[in-house]
């Protein structure tokens, strides 16, 4: 007896040490754990510092003169551009950094995965019209930031690095007035996003399809207005489908399909670089094309209110791990609205 008693004591000397021994294996990998999410955020903000550095010159010194080789492009609020295209019928191309990015030859978006010189030539084509019914909309990212949120301002200043800024300088006109491209991106950028600022520029944005015929060309997952109000007041929608990526592969295909639609539509495009061309050509065909966007995605980070980007499981999303591979869009008055499929 005294010898079992022994071996139990033993035993649960063991399992003592064992239950130690497990307790300092977890405490040691949480130590683990915090030193690398530690050693991450040191070199975050050494990255944000940097990029900081080399952009507060622009941020400082907006709508004066800074060091010749850059300059500000002349760009007018995303009001401004509204106005002209409910009361001038003016058409809309939008350039950001997807689309310079395909000009440098370089692939920055899931939007285009290949490099495409054809495409690169005809956003350069875009760029540089002189068509006075076709507002080119700009990124509004060479000067100040105020108006950004802290987490924007990083991404801003992390894309516009010195040789990011030298390139765009050789493409831009300093006596062209642009336009703000993020007037299609109303919500999660901006500073004032928990404010009612973002409803009144939804708003302003439906002035341009109020009561029209519309024909919305976009990829095949992006699903304008599925399940949500945005396009409530729109005439009429129908849809032409392209690819979700790589989408100027149909370009021919979805132009001509453009031109046999009715000449009062109005064209609602969200394609990526290709929509930038289609705005194009279809003004220069005397269509009104707007190239939109992102704006469903903002509109639906709108109302779900957290100011910032979410999932949103049924439409493709380039801007968060995961959002290339949305559930299939079963609305049947999506469905019957596709009035081509070009996918």
């Amino acid at each position: 007896m005294e010898q079992e008693q022994i071996l139990l004591n033993l035993l649960n000397i063991v399992e003592d040490l064992q239950k130690k021994v497990l307790r300092l294996e977890r405490e040691n990998a949480a130590l683990v754990r915090g030193q690398a999410q530690l050693l991450e955020y040191v070199q975050m903000n050494q990255s944000d510092a940097e990029h900081f550095r080399d952009n507060v010159i622009f941020e400082l010194t907006d709508n004066s003169e800074p060091e010749r080789t850059y300059f500000f492009p002349k760009i007018a609020p995303g009001q401004e551009a509204i106005e002209r295209i409910v009361r001038d019928g003016c058409s809309m191309a939008r350039f950001g950094d997807g689309e310079f990015s395909v000009i440098a030859g370089r692939i920055r978006h899931r939007f285009q995965t290949v490099e495409d010189e054809k495409l690169a030539a005809r956003l350069r084509e875009v760029l540089n019209s002189d068509d006075g019914r076709l507002l080119i909309g700009l990124a509004n990212n060479y000067g100040n930031l105020d108006k950004y949120t802290e987490q924007a301002k990083r991404e801003i200043r992390s894309y516009m690095t010195p040789e990011i800024r030298k390139e765009h300088m050789l493409l831009l006109n300093t006596d062209r007035q642009y336009y703000d491209a993020y007037v299609t991106r109303p919500y999660v950028m901006y500073a004032d996003n928990k404010t009612d600022a973002p409803a009144k520029r939804f708003e302003q944005l439906q002035r341009i399809w109020d009561k029209r015929k519309c024909v919305f060309v976009e990829g095949s997952c992006t699903g304008l207005g599925v399940g949500n109000d945005l396009f409530d007041n729109a005439q009429e929608i129908r849809r032409i489908l392209g690819p979700a990526q790589d989408a100027f592969t149909e370009y021919d295909r979805l132009l001509e399909c453009c031109m046999e639609q009715d000449r009062d539509s109005l064209f609602l495009l969200a394609l990526g670089p290709a929509a930038t061309v289609l705005a194009y050509d279809l003004c220069k065909a005397g269509y009104q094309a707007v190239d939109v966007g992102h704006v469903d995605l903002e509109y639906e980070w709108f109302l779900g209110g957290e100011g910032r980007r979410m999932a949103v499981g049924d439409k493709y999303n380039n801007e968060l791990p995961g959002g290339q591979e949305p559930l299939p869009l079963d609305s049947p008055e999506y469905k019957s609205q596709i009035i081509a499929d070009f996918s």
